[in-house]
């Protein structure tokens, strides 16, 4: 499967399953994000799923794949820092601001970053249409984090933190996306690269929920909290390991793009299971994102 793929690259085929794979990443990076905001404290959440997908990842990393060059090792390094730093600061802004009003800040960031960072990296150029595109999209993500932020019933200070928190995390989201574009472009198997980004990734966030477990005055039963974890487990897989693959087969810079059409499915996500309302003036912003993501690709 692996000589498939990567026959696919640069390909109108390849193309196409890129434009999938970035649509499947953001239907399921939106579930993922609900997963860490909904039921149980976010720092727990991330921890329990952390743990589950890089256990997972385990037994195909050290026995099914080939193993990474030389070269790769360094690259697996800097994974570490790199995703922490965004755990990190997306748990502090979860913990600080309402899911509809951080959500659409840490997507719009992202990607206007990503954008201009694989032009210097990877040497990729928008044309007018898609950079109309992409000022559609992110100029409708930011209007609905302000729609959401003025409906916001909440200490405004606190809810600043969160915004402020929000944006840096975006920043790293920029960072990671880039970063492992360049990683999983590295190697000569992407599923080498994609085991053992899982299992690398899920090591050190569990012991600093265990951390913040310990200090909590009523922390939840475990069972439950697996139980969601096992499930962000394999989301994690088809959110992170299809957009890291859409990158390999397509530009960076549109993959994630598209992949920020996830705040519309954040939106539908918070109306139906966080009962948080919709209405028409968010109904048309999601329009107008969906339809920025049409030029972006087709532009």
């Amino acid at each position: 499967m692996s000589e498939w793929l990567v026959g696919l690259e640069g390909t109108v085929a390849g193309g196409w399953l890129a434009l999938g794979l970035a649509l499947l990443a953001a239907l399921t990076h939106a579930i993922f994000g609900a997963l860490q905001k909904g039921k149980f404290d976010p720092w727990l959440m991330r921890g329990a799923m952390d743990a589950s997908y890089g256990l997972m990842a385990a037994p195909f990393a050290l026995f099914v794949v080939p193993w990474p060059e030389p070269h790769m090792w360094l690259i697996f390094a800097g994974i570490f820092p790199i995703h922490l730093g965004y755990k990190l600061f997306q748990a502090m802004a979860y913990s600080r601001g309402a899911y509809t009003v951080v959500y659409p800040v840490v997507r719009g960031t992202g990607p206007l970053v990503t954008v201009i960072a694989a032009g210097f990296i990877f040497g990729e150029r928008f044309s007018l249409g898609q950079w109309l595109g992409v000022a559609m999209l992110l100029g409708a993500i930011f209007a609905l984090a302000g729609y959401n932020l003025g409906r916001t019933r909440v200490d405004r200070g606190v809810l600043w933190q969160a915004l402020g928190l929000a944006f840096i995390t975006g920043l790293f989201v920029a960072l990671y996306t880039t970063y492992d574009a360049y990683g999983i472009r590295a190697t000569a198997d992407p599923f080498t690269f994609l085991a053992w980004f899982f299992m690398i990734d899920g090591m050190l966030f569990p012991f600093i929920s265990v951390r913040h477990y310990r200090r909590m005055d009523n922390p939840p039963a475990l069972a439950p909290l697996m139980r969601r974890g096992l499930l962000g487990g394999f989301v994690a897989y088809a959110s992170f390991g299809s957009v890291m693959m859409a990158t390999r087969l397509d530009t960076v810079g549109q993959a994630a793009v598209l992949r920020e059409t996830s705040v519309v499915f954040a939106a539908l996500i918070g109306w139906i299971f966080l009962k948080e309302k919709v209405g028409p003036v968010r109904g048309a912003l999601m329009a107008l994102i969906a339809l920025g993501a049409v030029v972006v690709e087709f532009g």
